[in-house]
């Protein structure tokens, strides 16, 4: 497997500097988990959206972003997900990172310290370059938007 490494830059913030940087849970992961950096326990309600902070600011190289997902287990297990996901990290932000949480779940959710609460991805980024044309190639499927080809 090759893989390519993308250097990004990490500053961690005083409300963070114990907790551990976002990691690769396995070998075969493309995604790192990070970890709330909260001072106490936060509960989110049901149907409720919560900024949850990371203690880590970060420099983005030029022609990248990073991608905060949501864990598949918090979804599945407690219906606790990235509201926004996936959410983009801009190459010129230079914040603090921070995790939109929601509660789909039926359930108050509490959030710890140093939970694993979302995962961090970098991604190559494209530019669009738009061209105004008048008229666009025709394809089979046309216009057919959402449900065109059935449930």
């Amino acid at each position: 497997m090759t893989t390519d490494l993308v250097n990004i830059r990490v500053r961690r913030l005083p409300h963070g500097e114990d907790l551990e940087l976002p990691q690769y849970m396995t070998a075969g992961a493309a995604a790192a988990d990070i970890r709330a950096a909260i001072a106490v326990p936060v509960v989110i309600a049901p149907q409720a959206i919560v900024m949850i902070p990371t203690g880590l600011s970060i420099e983005i190289p030029p022609g990248y972003e990073v991608q905060i997902r949501s864990r598949s287990g918090l979804a599945v297990k407690h219906g606790v997900t990235v509201i926004n996901a996936p959410a983009t990290i801009d190459a010129d932000y230079r914040g603090e990172v921070m995790v939109a949480l929601v509660n789909h779940g039926a359930e108050p959710f509490t959030v710890e310290r140093g939970m694993r609460v979302a995962q961090v991805l970098v991604a190559a980024v494209l530019r669009i370059g738009w061209q105004e044309a008048g008229e666009l190639s025709a394809t089979d499927r046309g216009s057919g938007g959402f449900g065109h080809s059935g449930v």
